[in-house]
């Protein structure tokens, strides 16, 4: 089904589509036509040097899917891959058979040379893909997937997606072999705020011709210093009408905030020292669609002076929440409702917890000029709280009723030995199921043992948050959850899609040295 766009969306297609692929067109298919989705490799320019990485697109070159209010989620993925490889469709409801997940048994690989065909409803909301084989998400196997409701449209604001991404040089398995015999050797940062990055220094530089057709007015870029954008690097003074809910955490020393040190942040597959510029209506109004497809690293995201409302999380909509300073875990994502200037840019930056280095995308109307962001920070900053956590109601909360199970789930492990288990179990190989019976309401008492931070995710469901540390929230919808250090989050959610399903840890590294466990429905 494909609907008539506003001005608005037709002006962010053509913003986009030349810079990255992300354009928020519609499908411009009958209903019934499938959509030709490959997994592929791809060559990714970075620090200057060429990178071959993995892809998720269509064959025009659109990386991702976007859906017409109504479509059904109709899709062909051919593997053109020398590996085998399956995607998982991250926060929709499918039939167990579609989820895109090949250990609970209802799936297989799907071979070099061979296509998979998939068909249910979608979920409407901002949601991701990515690959469950391996750790191919670490090679970028990712990408979008918006499912517009009516309700966007009439929104009439213009659709920006920005995807995050930590990129490396080196093999998963090269990472994976450092973690676990405890050579970090540049890898793990949490306790180093502040480290340059391991990448080759100078990243390029933008162009005006970078600006999709607009050039900028003045010429170059610049060099951005402190303060000319008003306040933007993180955990400086709170903004009057938020409070402390703009005031990041200082990093501190010793914490375990990430494991990994990568070589490079990306939003929409480039460096701060060329990032995407996307050209809006003079005084128009944005919808941001924020996806964090990083395989490791949680972000601050920082709107510097601009005053943004938080509208959706994880797909699902929330009560609005006014904020400069949101934090988004490993496969979260937030929907972000923007009110532009007309005569200053607006840079929209992700900092990773305990470092300096940041990515980002500037939002800027036509004529504004653009100058250079720094890629580190000020300061570093510190990891992820439950601020906004706290903040957030559901629109569309689950049907109030008591539990009828009711299950404490411990989350455990250490940077070393390299190992991180649920319920003290170490893997896949190891895991003791949940399990649930159809039609019960069920509620997962998250308890973190741990000093790291863990983004949990539940396949095949999506949960309502509604207690953190034990206080009693009535609050958002999600599908990927994110546990504190020391700290106990409950979870409830009503078993009404048979099959078993993944529950693991959404930090690439933490889910392939044993969180992973699964929901499993009683026959």
């Amino acid at each position: 089904m494909s609907l008539s766009l506003s001005r608005r969306h037709l002006l962010q297609g053509a913003a986009l589509l030349p810079l990255t692929g992300l354009a928020l067109t519609g499908t411009g298919r009958a209903e019934t036509d499938a959509i030709e989705l490959r997994a592929e490799t791809r060559s990714l320019e970075v620090g200057g040097r060429a990178a071959t990485v993995l892809a998720l697109r269509q064959p025009d070159g659109t990386a991702g899917i976007t859906l017409d209010p109504g479509a059904r989620f109709r899709v062909r993925l051919v593997n053109r891959l020398d590996t085998a490889t399956i995607v998982h469709w991250h926060g929709q409801t499918p039939p167990v058979g579609q989820d895109g997940v090949a250990l609970t048994g209802f799936e297989q690989p799907i071979a070099p040379g061979a296509a998979q065909a998939y068909d249910f409803a979608p979920r409407p909301g901002t949601y991701w893909m990515h690959s469950h084989q391996g750790m191919q998400e670490m090679q970028l196997l990712a990408a979008p997937l918006i499912v517009r409701s009516a309700g966007d449209l009439r929104l009439d604001a213009q659709e920006v997606v920005v995807m995050l991404r930590d990129f490396t040089r080196r093999s998963p398995q090269a990472v994976m072999a450092g973690l676990a015999g405890g050579d970090m050797g540049g890898m793990k940062a949490g306790n180093k705020p502040g480290m340059p990055m391991s990448g080759d220094g100078g990243m390029g530089t933008m162009k005006p011709g970078d600006m999709a057709g607009m050039p900028m007015s003045g010429g170059g870029m610049g060099t951005m210093k402190p303060g000319d954008m008003g306040g933007m690097k993180m955990g400086g003074e709170a903004a009057a009408d938020s409070g402390e809910e703009d005031a990041a955490p200082a990093a501190e020393d010793g914490a375990d905030l990430t494991d990994i040190d990568f070589d490079a942040y990306l939003a929409n597959d480039r460096t701060l020292d060329d990032p995407v510029v996307v050209r809006t209506e003079r005084g128009g109004r944005v919808r941001l669609r924020l996806i964090n497809a990083a395989s490791a690293t949680p972000f601050w995201i920082d709107l510097g002076t601009q005053v943004g409302t938080v509208i959706a999380v994880d797909g699902a909509p929330v009560a609005p929440v006014r904020g400069r300073l949101f934090p988004l875990a490993e496969a979260q994502r937030l929907d972000i409702l923007l009110d532009l200037p007309s005569d200053r840019p607006c840079p929209v930056l992700a900092q990773r917890v305990g470092d300096r280095a940041r990515t980002g995308i500037i939002l800027a109307a036509p004529g504004v000029r653009v100058r250079r962001i720094d890629a580190l920070a000020d300061a570093a900053v510190g990891g992820l709280d439950n601020r906004l956590e706290r903040r957030l109601t559901a629109l569309t909360p689950l049907a109030p009723r008591p539990p009828d199970r009711r299950y404490t789930v411990t989350l455990s492990g250490s940077m070393a030995p390299y190992q991180w288990m649920i319920d003290g179990r170490r893997g896949w190989e190891d895991h003791l199921p949940l399990q649930v019976r159809q039609g019960e309401r069920v509620v997962l008492d998250l308890v973190n043992q741990s000093g790291m931070a863990h983004p949990m995710h539940l396949h095949g469901h999506v949960f309502q948050v509604v207690a953190l540390a034990g206080r009693p929230l009535a609050g958002a919808v999600r599908d990927t959850v994110q546990v504190l250090p020391r700290q106990t989050v409950s979870i409830a959610f009503d078993a009404d899609n048979p099959g078993r399903w993944l529950f693991h840890c959404h930090n690439l590294a933490h889910m392939e040295s044993g969180m992973i466990t699964e929901v499993a429905y009683q026959t």
